[in-house]
């Protein structure tokens, strides 16, 4: 199954399943010499273990990582690098019980379909929210990488259950972000997002929401147009998180209604580099990096594992049924995600500043 890899010069491998042995990853292709070490990959993991707090799932995997090749005295070695957490805490009891009715919302029918039934179903198995733990570790070692050149991400919650954070600066992204259980830097709407999560809950019921993501000090033109722009790399990588729906870039759909005189990002000169005025492109133009902000926004669909009866069907009859979703789960993906669309983020553009020889 090649839809597993991702990547030509930074080549991410992603396996495990949610009730497996352990999920991970396969990274080849990072260059040696960059300083990892475990306790750096497990600071990016914990920003998005469960069990930390009463807005997200119950399940409480330690998810502490082992680095079994590729780093040897605290650096890369150029070897391939092979990260894992183990999966501890699993109880696959209630999924035996519903493995002929597939759950509204997620993959189990199509998936059933597409491998004959030999696919891993507990938990979602390969299409659990769960296989995105290597997706982190690929992510905080990308994010060493891209710090050679100074190119920081950040990313935060921006909107959960119509909920909008208020603008906010760089500084206050930066140093509020992951000051709550919601991730949103600004706290007053924090409170809120946090009250309609927990609303939701009590009525059986989730939310969605959008997490934006900003990649700070990116050179001026990365990316590989016409198929491997730095947008179009970027929008496949992230709607390969479970979960997301929407991807958009700068103003995005608003930019649709606007006019072109409004639209466009007028150049300047500022501080002896050429800038933009506005940066309604999103830090894009041509598929390539235009040196500005590069600000994406990823939009999460409601969980689908919700505690209210729905209709399904029992396919060894094939008659209608009706089902209510058992075991532990996300109220609202959204605040997880935070980390997850920053490690998808730096793991692309890790990839691309490779492929344009801006770290050797």
């Amino acid at each position: 199954m090649t839809g597993n890899i991702i990547g030509e010069r930074f080549v991410v491998v992603s396996f495990g399943e949610s009730h497996g042995v352990c999920v991970g990853v396969l990274i080849d292709g990072c260059p040696p010499g960059i300083e990892v070490s475990e306790e750096d990959v497990q600071v990016e993991l914990d920003r998005r273990r469960p069990g930390q707090s009463i807005v997200a799932t119950t399940r409480a995997e330690e998810d502490r990582v082992q680095i079994l090749s590729g780093v040897f005295e605290g650096y890369t070695t150029g070897a391939p690098i092979l990260m894992l957490v183990w999966n501890k805490d699993v109880d696959s009891r209630p999924y035996e019980k519903i493995v002929k009715t597939p759950r509204p919302g997620h993959a189990d029918y199509p998936a059933r379909v597409r491998y004959r039934g030999f696919n891993d179903y507990r938990g979602g198995g390969r299409f659990s929210g769960r296989i995105t733990a290597g997706f982190v570790m690929a992510g905080a070692v990308a994010k060493k990488l891209l710090g050679k050149i100074g190119v920081e991400i950040l990313a935060y919650s921006h909107e959960i259950a119509g909920i909008k954070c208020p603008q906010l600066g760089v500084e206050q992204i930066r140093d509020g972000r992951y000051s709550n259980e919601v991730r949103c830097p600004d706290p007053e709407t924090a409170e809120k997002m946090k009250k309609a999560i927990l609303e939701a809950r009590r009525s059986g019921d989730s939310v969605g929401g959008v997490v934006e993501c900003m990649a700070l000090n990116l050179p001026v033109g990365v990316g590989e147009p016409v198929f491997s722009s730095i947008d179009s790399d970027l929008s496949r990588a992230l709607f390969s998180i479970p979960a997301v729906k929407a991807v958009e870039f700068g103003k995005g759909f608003e930019s649709c209604r606007l006019r072109g005189s409004e639209n466009n990002d007028q150049f300047i000169m500022q501080g002896g580099r050429v800038r933009t005025a506005t940066n309604n492109s999103g830090g894009v133009l041509g598929g390539l990096s235009t040196g500005m902000p590069l600000v994406v926004r990823v939009g999460f669909k409601p969980a689908s594992s919700i505690a209210k009866e729905q209709r399904t069907i029992d396919l060894s009859t094939m008659t209608e049924t009706s089902i209510v979703v058992p075991g532990r789960h996300d109220p609202c993906v959204v605040p997880r995600a935070v980390p997850v669309v920053e490690a998808v983020v730096a793991f692309v553009l890790a990839d691309h500043v490779l492929r344009a020889g801006l770290i050797y």
